[in-house]
């Protein structure tokens, strides 16, 4: 009998559930301890890491997993990489959400960056920067020249430091509608917009309300796609692969 991984993370996460569930496939959703992640979902689920390679293989064989589909965040790639190489070794099919990226349309002023770094390389000293890009990677904006760094942070620890001089926190709870978005980056004053390129939905206001403003957006580009791997680009694929695994040890 099929029982399948579910490593969640991005925001795809809880209809993907819905629809395992429904179709009454055996699953269990695991989340690295996301605060956004904290509500309810259709399958039973665990939090936190599993320790290293040893500890996910552990795991695996503990539960009698015998599929993974990988919903964490399109730049989550070392543990997407390193997840692919357990399933292979151990022959377990495993298969890759990734949505489509974002493209600039008529309207949009965006400067592409291969990482955090490069941003000092087209931000002006002294703008006021509002970075959309997660906590793991700020010191990367280390390097702006005498600017304000404004990360917004959702979860996390109410007396959480910023971690350099010249930077802080924006305790905020989703989701956000455009009209909001414009309204914070317009009171906030901001220059700079930088995110990365994750796609899907629910960043894609912060996007639109940068073009109503005519801000410049640093567009950090996705990893590239791990070789040799199942990728997925919808909901709707993502359950027709697990429906096709569970066929086929059903």
């Amino acid at each position: 009998m099929t029982r399948l991984l579910l490593l969640g993370g991005a925001g795809e996460t809880r209809e993907i559930a819905a629809g395992l569930s429904a179709r009454n496939i055996d699953a269990i959703v695991s989340f690295e301890g996301s605060a956004r992640f904290v509500g309810p979902v259709a399958l039973p689920r665990r939090l936190g890491g599993f320790g290293g390679a040893e500890g996910f293989l552990r795991y695996v064989e503990a539960e009698k997993i015998t599929a993974v589909l990988d919903v964490t965040h399109p730049f989550a790639e070392s543990i997407s990489a390193r997840t692919a190489a357990l399933c292979h070794g151990r022959g377990l099919p495993y298969a890759q959400l990734l949505r489509p990226e974002w493209h600039p349309e008529a309207g949009d002023n965006w400067v592409s960056l291969a990482s955090e770094a490069e941003a000092a390389a087209h931000i002006p000293e002294g703008s006021t920067v509002f970075v959309a890009t997660g906590r793991a990677g700020l010191l990367g904006f280390a390097n702006l020249r005498n600017c304000e760094i404004i990360a917004r942070r959702i979860g996390g620890a109410a007396d959480e430091a910023f971690p350099f001089a010249g930077g802080r926190f924006l305790p905020a709870v989703g989701p956000f509608r455009v009209a909001e978005e414009v309204a914070l980056l317009r009171a906030l004053a901001v220059d700079w917009l930088v995110v990365k390129n994750a796609g899907g939905a629910g960043a894609r206001p912060k996007l639109l309300a940068a073009r109503t403003l005519g801000l410049p957006v640093g567009m950090i580009a996705r990893p590239a796609p791990l070789a040799g791997v199942t990728c997925l680009a919808t909901v709707a694929e993502a359950l027709r692969w697990a429906e096709t695994v569970s066929l086929r040890h059903g």
